[in-house]
């Protein structure tokens, strides 16, 4: 099976500008664990999750350092902990949004979608054909793809 089978086609996305506040209401009232962003364009930019929503919530540590005779050695750069700081108190999609992310394309197995997002971590994965937004799938269409060849099989339900 592959992820087009699986996929849902009607996104919802938003842009880089788009207040953080609106986003957690979508998903809330939608029932989505994440938010693809997009540009004008309809390309994918980045996408705002759950958990870059919780990580708002969370307590911010200062930067880790190495004491070293009387000085101090920062184990990350400035610019790190600028990001950090800026995720936590950011507004906007641009602000919060994880903009390495992970996607698939419509053809790609269901099996190695799988496999990706136990190894990366990712949920949901965004699915792009011909460099423009065209789907996302979550665990939990997965797992409905699941209950659905469970039904047919012969000893359940």
């Amino acid at each position: 099976m592959r992820v087009r089978d699986i996929m849902i086609s009607d996104v919802v996305a938003v842009t880089a500008e788009a207040p953080v506040n609106r986003i957690a209401q979508l998903m809330c009232e939608r029932g989505i664990s994440g938010v693809p962003v997009v540009d004008e364009g309809g390309r994918l930019v980045g996408i705002v999750t759950e958990l870059d929503l919780i990580v708002r919530n969370t307590r911010l540590d200062p930067p880790a350092f190495f004491l070293l005779l009387d000085g101090r050695i920062p184990l990350e750069s400035p610019a790190h902990f600028h990001r950090r700081l800026q995720h936590m108190l950011g507004t906007r999609a641009a602000d919060v949004m994880t903009q390495a992310v992970v996607s698939v394309g419509p053809d790609t197995e269901v099996e190695d979608l799988a496999a990706l997002m136990v190894k990366r971590g990712v949920n949901p994965v965004p699915v792009v054909e011909g460099g423009v937004l065209a789907g996302i799938v979550s665990r939990a269409d997965i797992v409905r793809m699941m209950a659905r060849e469970f039904e047919g099989e012969p000893g359940q339900g």
